[in-house]
């Protein structure tokens, strides 16, 4: 890689500098900040500053990463995809389906590489969890149970957390969005999924403008029951999943990275890996991304994927908005 670019100056883009700089160390490394201002403090790991989508084009990069806040995915992917620049656009693709729809569309028109950031899939326990759901070892999935927590002001301890992306509606904010890690894999690994019941909530506590928690029902198309919770509200961080099947139960713990297989005849633990460096999921997205670019075999979570969680998530949000509010 001789020129790449990144798009944004919060944590995940910090992120994506450093990693783009320790795969490819002789790479021009452009970054851009999701206003276009040219900053005053120190910006690690880059090359050159620029104030445009226009002046990354004239560089030409063999991959761009929009690492901006969801509200403008569309504003800063759209010109590069039309310009034949290959695009990772961290999670979720837009914050509105009709930019998805846009960016889909502008995908297939132009043939240009796009996928879209959805790194739990990388997790080594993931792979794993995937390969045994679908060798059918527990046979069929009755249902599956899958939460995540944490406090949102623990997210960036020394940022106000009013102030962060995640607290602010028109820039993309709320559980539904900045979780959507377990909605985008609740369908890789079981299929799409047909909303049946969703209740969001705002708590007094963290006085936000957007849902801190959303408690969800779902069905598969195997007529696998789907609960799914998201907040920002538990004090411990937590991240597990349990899938039921008529021959056995797994456990998954996203955080301790771990897999166990419950049999009626004891358990067992498939997968155990605590250590494992949680930035080489990052590191293996992009990986995998240069490999979709190159035309070789990849699993990238392609448009159409990443599509399908955001129409997901605004039929949630229509239900929710719909729904008789109880005890009024």
């Amino acid at each position: 890689m001789r020129i790449v670019a990144v798009i944004g100056f919060g944590n995940i883009a910090t992120r994506h500098r450093k990693n783009l700089k320790k795969l490819f160390p002789q790479c021009k490394l452009i970054a851009m900040s999701a206003s276009g201002r040219i900053p005053t403090e120190q910006i690690n790991d880059c090359d050159e500053i620029v104030s445009s989508i226009e002046e990354i084009i004239k560089f030409q990069p063999k991959l761009t990463i929009v690492a901006s806040a969801a509200s403008h995915h569309a504003l800063h992917a759209l010109p590069l995809i039309e310009a034949g620049i290959p695009v990772l656009i961290e999670k979720p693709l837009s914050m509105e389906l009709s930019d998805s729809i846009i960016l889909e569309d502008a995908a297939l028109r132009y043939g240009t590489p796009v996928c879209v950031g959805y790194c739990l899939r990388y997790l080594s326990s993931a792979l794993v969890i995937k390969g045994v759901l679908d060798s059918k070892e527990i046979g069929r999935v009755y249902n599956a149970h899958i939460e995540i927590g944490q406090y949102l002001p623990d997210w960036r301890p020394n940022k106000d957390y009013r102030e962060s992306v995640s607290a602010q509606a028109h820039l993309g904010g709320g559980a539904l969005l900045e979780l959507s890690h377990e909605l985008d894999y609740a369908q890789w690994l079981l299929g799409p999924l047909k909303l049946q019941h969703a209740i969001l909530r705002t708590s007094e506590e963290l006085a936000l403008d957007v849902e801190d928690s959303a408690d969800l029902v779902m069905v598969s198309k195997q007529s696998t029951l789907v609960n799914i919770h998201l907040d920002f509200l538990q004090r411990k961080a937590y991240r597990k999943c349990r899938f039921v099947g008529n021959a056995g139960v797994l456990e998954w713990d996203l955080i301790e990275n771990n897999l166990r297989l419950i049999h009626p005849d004891g358990e067992r633990i498939l997968y155990s890996d605590s250590q494992w460096d949680k930035n080489q999921m990052y590191l293996n997205m992009i990986i995998d991304f240069v490999k979709n670019i190159e035309g070789k075999p990849h699993s990238c979570i392609d448009i159409k994927q990443a599509r399908r969680t955001v129409s997901l998530i605004e039929a949630i949000k229509i239900f929710d908005s719909e729904k008789i509010e109880p005890y009024k």
